[in-house]
């Protein structure tokens, strides 16, 4: 079996949305995407699909099943022997199961009948191969497991091997050996438990028990022998340290030496506080030096800037006293230019209100030929505004509200819709008559044309001439719900508001109001077109003008010649002020000057003051630098005879943290001394108490004769030892030769493992477990490993090798099985782990390995195909 592609539907983190992993071919397959991406939950769909039935809800299924509910898809197209195949599972509602047909579309098995055909792709469940191949993330399958999950996987280890290497031969010995390990385990049971524990009660637990007691009291008759010896010892050592304590001749030279560190200790602590006092004089003299020379410094410069600012000044003087001629004539030629325009505008008023008399004049003859215009428009008006209201008046009486018949046609639409789909569940009969038919077969007494296809309702009898009657029963339910009789009710509800009798009446009608509101809308455009802002208006100015076009005044002067003047007037006024215009960007040219003038020279004021003040009168400048001078000079020599001290200082001194340390050791070394020979006569003084309580209690006599009844005891406990390892070596033979059969098993794994193992590990050898037929121990460099002690990385190693060589005896037995690895290599290193890629390139050969990852950057070297996981909808 191959798996060709993987599909899921709401599954776990893909609530409501479907993946697709397509194009899984032969040889390596890797998926390799960031975590949360959804590959373990492929696996673990993958694996519901083929190990978990439609019909239940384990915890794997429910584990499927995302947050929000909903019910899980799963689907994978595969390839077998007979053909290709796509197996679809759905749980939950709707729950079912499918086997289809790729080549020819059709449906091969469902529900019971689809699962016995997964079962049957995988032979075993989860003791299947596919149990056996598929690696979940984190599961080695080395590692202790419970004892369901060990049995089943051992069988199938077992069964394939078995059908691998042939037909295990009978193990040897028939009957006689069975009696013989009979009483063996016999003699066994009356000596010892079944665990190989002495067995309560028997002779051999009694002889063990005397001697284990003899034992006991033997050693602790020896460790109170021991401890009595080795108290004398003490007490000899102890004398003897004690003695090379107390000699005086050592006391008195500890006494010196913590007298001479404590004298240089104090010496050394005075000449650090007097270094410390000359190191702070020396800073002092340092800032008083630096202080001194940023006065002098400063005091130079300042004489320095004094001469030129004495000159800015004056130049800023000159400067501004031009600025000030400039604003003055730029002030004088804006009195004129405001004095020519004054005069202008006063001409253009006066020519504008002989103008102004001028035009009432013609706008009063003007008036009453508006008058007469205006009163034609007013009468037209009304005419129109009468025929607008019967216009109204009868669109009131056809009045359709509105989306009235828009709602009856979507009611219409609704209805025709359910009645169809009832139609379409309505069971029919078609029938196609042969050319020679004697007579029309009749349904319901109704003869059925050729090709007619007629529906029926709960049941119908078909009477066909010279055979009998059929009668035909649609079994379907009856309808539950009233949604066409509500839909009816509102439509004839609806009909009955509007007065009409159907749709067509409804939209004769609505045309009818239609056409009614184009005439109003084309008579309240004409009566706007007339009267825009109203009859009320209109009627106000027909009044209006008749007022106007009363008082007709007389023309006396020529308006033309009014209109020149004007024109003249304006001219001037214009020429007037554009040359105001010119003249007043010249005043704000001098007004900015000035300003910057006057600031300039205030801001040379301020810097001279401020030189002044820095320098003082001028007759005692010289003094006053020559002061600074001299006071540079002497706080200089200070600061060079601070120096010099504090150097000299420096040198002198001695280290007061080695002064320290020599002190520190000379007293712990006098004080150790004393605390030694305290803790040594205190040590002496409990040894004697005991030597004196051993000698009294004889502890040695009683030990020798302790010891003869040891060595009889343990005579007999041997003896009873000799004869059950007697027993268990002649039971482990006859078990050998039984077991010997055994090692045929692990040949045929052991070659497909040996190349493999060759690519990863230098001189490696596996030793199985006969129990569970996994890797018990490996061989390296001469000494032997628990597979349990091995790294992290080395196990999921030996793990997916060994899978790989059962998936090559499956695919060798005519069983061949995917290998799936999801995360199976998360603890190998960068080399190991390409030596890895190797081996699953070795294996793909005839093999499918599909390798799931979140190691982008490592498994970009694996190569193989590379999936990818595609949106999907079902």
């Amino acid at each position: 079996m191959k798996i060709s592609a993987l599909r899921l539907f709401n599954v776990k983190r893909f609530a409501n949305r479907g993946v697709a992993i397509e194009g899984i071919g032969d040889g390596v397959n890797v998926l390799c995407a960031a975590n949360e991406f959804g590959k373990s939950t492929s696996f673990e769909a993958l694996h519901a699909l083929f190990f978990q039935p439609h019909s239940g809800t384990p915890g794997e299924v429910q584990r499927l099943r995302p947050y929000s509910g909903g019910n899980p898809l799963v689907e994978a197209d595969i390839t077998t022997a007979e053909g290709r195949f796509r197996l679809t599972k759905q749980y939950y509602g709707g729950r079912s199961a499918r086997v289809t047909d790729l080549a020819s579309g059709r449906l091969v098995a469902q529900a019971d009948e689809a699962e016995a055909f997964i079962a049957g792709l995988i032979r075993g469940g989860t003791a299947g191969p596919a149990g056996l191949l598929w690696v979940r993330q984190g599961i080695t399958g080395i590692e202790k497991r419970s004892r369901a999950e060990e049995d089943s996987e051992k069988q199938v280890r077992a069964s394939l091997l078995e059908s691998v290497q042939g037909e295990v031969e009978a193990i040897t010995g028939g009957r006689r050996m069975a009696e013989i390990m009979a009483t063996t385990q016999e003699a066994l049971a009356e000596l010892v438990t079944a665990t190989g524990r002495a067995k309560t009660g028997g002779r051999y637990a009694a002889s063990l028990d005397l001697r284990d007691r003899l034992a006991a009291e033997e050693q602790r008759l020896a460790s109170d022998v021991a401890t009595l010896h080795e108290a004398l010892a003490r007490r000899m050592a102890a004398a003897k340290r004690l003695a090379e304590l107390e000699k005086a001749e050592d006391r008195q030279e500890r006494r010196r030496a913590v007298e001479t560190a404590q004298s240089a200790f104090d010496a050394a602590k005075a000449q650090g506080e007097t270094l410390k006092t000359a190191e702070a004089e020396l800073r002092l003299a340092r800032e008083r030096r630096d202080a001194a020379d940023c006065d002098v410094t400063a005091f130079r410069a300042a004489l320095a800037e004094s001469a030129a600012q004495q000159a800015a000044l004056a130049e800023a003087v000159r400067v501004r006293d031009e600025a000030v001629g400039r604003r003055r004539a730029a002030m004088a030629g804006i009195d004129t230019a405001r004095t020519e325009v004054t005069a202008a505008e006063s001409a253009e008023l006066e020519t504008r209100a002989l103008l102004a008399r001028l035009d009432a004049a013609l706008r009063a003859r003007e008036a009453g030929e508006r008058h007469a215009a205006l009163e034609g428009r007013l009468a037209n008006a009304e005419a129109t505004r009468r025929a607008l209201e019967e216009g109204e008046a009868k669109r009131a009486l056809t009045a359709v509200p509105a989306g009235a018949v828009d709602e009856l046609q979507a009611l219409e639409i609704d209805m025709a819709k359910l009645r169809a789909v009832e139609e379409a569940a309505r069971p029919s009969v078609t029938i196609a008559y042969e050319t020679d038919a004697a007579a029309p077969v009749t349904m319901d007494l109704v003869p059925l044309r050729p090709g007619e296809e007629r529906g029926y309702e709960g049941q119908a009898r078909l009477v066909i001439a010279g055979v009998g009657t059929i009668t035909l029963r649609s079994n379907r339910p009856a309808r539950t719900d009233n949604r066409l009789e509500q839909l009816q009710a509102r439509h004839r509800t609806l009909l009955a508001s509007l007065g009409v009798d159907d749709l067509a009446a409804a939209r004769e009608r609505q045309a009818r109001a239609q056409q009614g509101d184009a005439e109003l809308r084309e008579l309240h455009g004409r009566l706007a077109l007339l009267a825009p802002e109203g009859l009320a208006r209109l009627r106000e100015e027909v009044a209006a003008q008749a007022v106007l076009g009363a008082g007709a005044l007389e023309l006396k002067e020529d308006p033309a010649q009014a209109r020149a003047a004007l024109a003249d007037a304006e001219e001037r006024r214009m020429r007037a002020r554009h040359a105001l215009r010119e003249v007043e960007p010249l005043r704000l040219r001098a007004d900015e000057a000035f300003i910057l003038a006057e600031t300039a020279l205030a801001s040379v004021k301020a810097a001279c003051t401020q030189l002044e003040a820095m320098l003082g009168p001028e007759d005692a400048r010289d003094a006053r630098g020559q002061a600074l001078a001299r006071r540079l000079a002497e706080l200089s020599g200070i600061w060079t005879e601070a120096e010099a001290r504090a150097q000299t200082l420096r040198a002198a001194a001695v280290d007061l943290e080695s002064a320290q340390a020599a002190l520190t050791r000379a007293r712990s070394v006098e004080q150790a001394a004393d605390t030694e020979a305290t803790a040594l006569r205190e040590a002496i003084a409990v040894l004697n108490a005991e030597i004196r309580a051993r000698s009294d209690e004889a502890v040695e006599e009683i030990w020798a004769e302790t010891k003869d009844a040891l060595v009889a005891a343990t005579d007999r406990a041997e003896a009873f030892a000799r004869e059950v390892r007697t027993l268990q070596r002649l039971a482990s033979a006859l078990d050998a030769a039984r077991s010997k059969a055994r090692d045929l098993y692990l040949k045929p794994v052991m070659a497909e493992l040996r190349p493999l193992l060759g690519l990863l590990f230098d001189d490696v050898a596996i030793t199985f477990d006969d129990r569970t037929l996994l890797p018990q121990t490996i061989r390296r460099n001469g000494h032997d490993e628990d597979v349990e002690r091995l790294s992290g990385g080395m196990r999921e190693q030996l793990s997916v090798l060994t899978r790989l060589a059962f998936a090559r005896l499956l695919a060798r037995d005519g069983r061949p099985a995917p290998v799936i690895l999801d995360d199976a290599l998360v603890y190998s290193d960068d080399d190991r782990i390409e030596k890895m890629f190797d081996a699953l390139h070795r294996q793909s050969r005839d093999q499918q390995i599909i390798v799931f990852s979140c190691r982008q950057r490592a498994f970009q070297r694996l190569g193989g195909n590379i999936l990818q996981m595609t949106d999907w909808q079902p």
